[in-house]
Formats: structure tokens, C-alpha cells, sequence
């Protein structure tokens, strides 16, 4: 119930903006944003942190849940980018790139946590909600709206609850769309390993999705 509802069952996870460009077309604009970046173009950084800023921001909140610690990753990740961008070697997308280091900045942030903060703060809290940032559609119903932004809360919550490497897997694949190859290379993993956290990171959301939402359903159901 709780699978079907939140359209979890295979690939139809709630996606985000994804990458819709063609490839040849987006390896053509990394190619021309890295070569102005080299050039020290100060539109190029302009431009560079206009198009990944938010995402970064976006997949260092999922992986870590908490919004300063998230701030914190996108700005070691976009100093790292700016000092580095001359290693880049287009053996893989900029996009692709940039959400390796995202993630490499996001397990530093996460083992500082465990050395430094783990006594201080407590690991049951609930996650902050990042639903104030979304934007309704005017042309919605104000249900509908209403039942999207308690589908995305649901869905949040359940993945900060999820094995981080598993958490990762998933962010990656179903909500930033990446294939599984470009996965591969940001985790720096196997294509199977991949797919083995995919599916098991999918199957813990779903475990954690139908706890919350079947005694709450069976509840509305019943009858007065």
C-alpha cells in the first residue's frame, strides 16, 4: 500500500530535475564552462554556481539532514571545484564530477560528526522539514498541494532513517536520476554494487515508508 502509494515500486521514485539535456550537447557546455573556468571568467563561476549550486545543496541535505552541515559541504565543494577545475579530465560529466566530490565532502562531514558531535546530539531527533522551500503550482488544488508536500516530508524523513550507503544509492538513482554508470563513478564503485545498494536502500524506504503510513491509513479506514 504504502509502495504504491508513494510510487515506489521500480524506477517511477518521485525524480528530481535529472539531466534532460542531450549528452552531447551537455559534454559540449562542460567543455566550454571548464575551458572559460580555466580562463578565470568571472560569468564562468557565475554560471557554474548558478547551474549546480542548488542541486549540490540539495543532494548534501539528503545524504547528511541537516541544512548547516549541508551549507557547509557546498562550500568546500565549490572551493574544491574552483582549485581543481584544471585536473578536470572530462573522462566523465561536470555534473557527474561535481556530485563525486558532493558526496566524498558529505562522508567528511559525516565522520567529523560521529568523532565530534555524536555525544552532543541525539540520533533520534526528528529531521528538520524542508517542505517551506517547495513552490505550489497555482493551478493545483490546495489537497493537492497539501498531499504532495506530506508525501515529500514522508519521504525525507524515511531516508535519513536508511543506511547511509544504501541512502546515497538511492538519492543518486531516483531522485537526481543518474544512470547507473555515472553512479558508479561518483561512488566509485561497481556497476553491481551499484545495484545491490540501489535495491536495498529501495527496499529499507519501503519499510520505513509502510510503518508510517499503513496504521495511519487503517485508522482513516475505520469505520465510526
Amino acid at each position: 500500500m504504502a509502495s504504491s502509494l508513494l510510487g515506489l515500486n521500480s524506477d517511477e521514485f518521485p525524480k528530481g530535475r535529472g539531466n534532460t539535456r542531450p549528452e552531447s550537447a551537455e559534454r559540449c557546455q562542460d567543455d566550454e564552462l571548464v575551458r572559460k573556468l580555466r580562463a578565470g571568467e568571472e560569468a564562468a563561476y557565475e554560471a557554474l554556481l548558478q547551474t549546480f549550486q542548488q542541486p549540490v545543496y540539495n543532494l548534501a541535505f539528503r545524504l547528511l539532514n541537516d541544512p548547516g552541515d549541508a551549507s557547509d559541504v557546498v562550500q568546500e565543494v565549490f572551493l574544491k571545484v574552483f582549485r581543481n577545475v584544471g585536473h578536470f579530465r572530462h573522462q566523465s560529466s561536470l555534473k557527474t564530477w561535481i556530485y563525486r566530490i558532493t558526496v566524498n565532502e558529505a562522508h567528511n562531514q559525516r565522520r567529523w560528526f560521529f568523532r565530534h558531535r555524536s555525544r552532543e546530539v541525539g540520533f533520534d531527533d526528528e529531521p528538520e522539514q524542508v517542505s517551506n522551500r517547495a513552490v505550489p503550482d497555482s493551478a493545483r488544488s490546495p489537497f493537492d498541494y497539501a498531499f504532495d508536500r506530506e508525501r515529500h516530508v514522508l519521504i525525507e524523513n524515511a531516508l535519513a532513517r536508511i543506511n547511509p550507503l544504501f541512502r546515497e544509492a538511492v538519492v543518486l538513482r531516483d531522485i537526481e536520476d543518474l544512470s547507473y554508470e555515472e553512479i558508479a563513478e561518483v561512488l566509485q564503485i561497481s556497476l553491481g554494487t551499484v545495484k545491490s545498494r540501489i535495491m536495498r536502500g529501495r527496499e529499507a524506504l519501503r519499510v520505513e515508508l509502510t510503518a508510517r503510513l499503513e496504521p495511519e491509513a487503517t485508522w482513516r479506514l475505520a469505520p465510526e
